[in-house]
């Protein structure tokens, strides 16, 4: 089947014309829409105190993305909470790191950060194992963090301080297009929940990073465009690799990339690696 429309569940590219996407446009005379698949709602202080976690009962937090970073200042500014000079910060990547500057004098602080992967952020941690770790996380926060944690026996809490919210795709006719991209198991779940009857049929599926294709397979769905890849290190590369080359039908066996860095994969206001490296974040 020929690709005429695809669907990106993401907000549209704000480069315009030099966006790859638009190049795959020329280059294979397809139409592409943009729209968010769900939005990204911080808690309350009230609601953060139901959890009955004292920041200040910790000596170091972990960041496993931009969304974590922001919501985390946010909710302290509210439960009027002052970071201490002997606060540690741990960041899943160097970007992230310097996102921090937003809030804190970065070359006051004690910071830390991996290579863009939970394995690279562990060993930087295995360092400071007295220390007492929080990690502010999503309301579906995977279990990658503090399973990296536990194997290394070390003190941590969880706390949620942002939400994600399914955004209603009611006007959008799903069956109009023949590729629908997800760059996160919750564009997956949205996607169901906007429309409980939907059947893959002939609809080509892409995920971006390997926590959206298991999200994809465990739904019954087959993923046909995958990134990150050797060969293809971005979505739009994986896309204009199969709109080039369309292959014949067969269940997924890509392997994501060893340098994908495994966050909470929820690519609003996230690190480039989870979300397709060729946008801005």
């Amino acid at each position: 089947m020929k690709v005429k429309r695809i669907l990106v569940s993401q907000p549209e590219p704000t480069d315009g014309e030099k966006s790859p996407y638009s190049q795959i446009v020329k280059k294979h005379g397809v139409t592409i829409d943009f729209h968010k698949f769900f939005r990204i709602e911080g808690i309350t202080a009230k609601e953060f105190r139901k959890q009955r976690i004292n920041i200040l009962d910790y000596t170091a937090i972990v960041f496993t993305s931009r969304n974590a970073v922001d919501h985390f200042f946010r909710l302290s500014k509210e439960v009027r909470v002052e970071m201490p000079d002997t606060m540690k910060y741990f960041c899943i990547s160097e970007s992230t790191a310097y996102y921090l500057q937003k809030y804190i004098q970065y070359r006051k602080r004690k910071i830390f950060f991996g290579k863009q992967t939970l394995t690279d952020l562990g060993d930087v941690i295995k360092k400071h194992k007295s220390d007492k770790f929080l990690i502010p996380c999503s309301d579906i926060a995977k279990n990658d963090v503090p399973q990296v944690m536990e194997d290394m026996n070390v003190t941590y809490s969880k706390a949620v301080i942002y939400k994600t919210v399914a955004i209603d795709l009611s006007f959008l006719s799903i069956k109009d297009y023949d590729m629908l991209i997800f760059f996160s198991p919750v564009g997956i779940k949205s996607l169901y929940k906007n429309f409980p009857k939907f059947t893959q049929g002939k609809t080509v599926i892409g995920t971006f990073g390997a926590t959206t294709q298991k999200q994809a397979i465990a739904d019954g769905l087959l993923v046909e465009v995958f990134a990150p890849t050797a060969t293809n290190p971005s979505m739009t590369m994986a896309i204009d690799d199969y709109l080039s080359s369309p292959p014949t039908r067969k269940r997924s066996t890509a392997k994501s990339s060893s340098s994908t860095p495994k966050e909470e994969c929820i690519t609003e206001n996230t690190d480039a690696g989870v979300k397709d490296n060729t946008q801005s974040s």
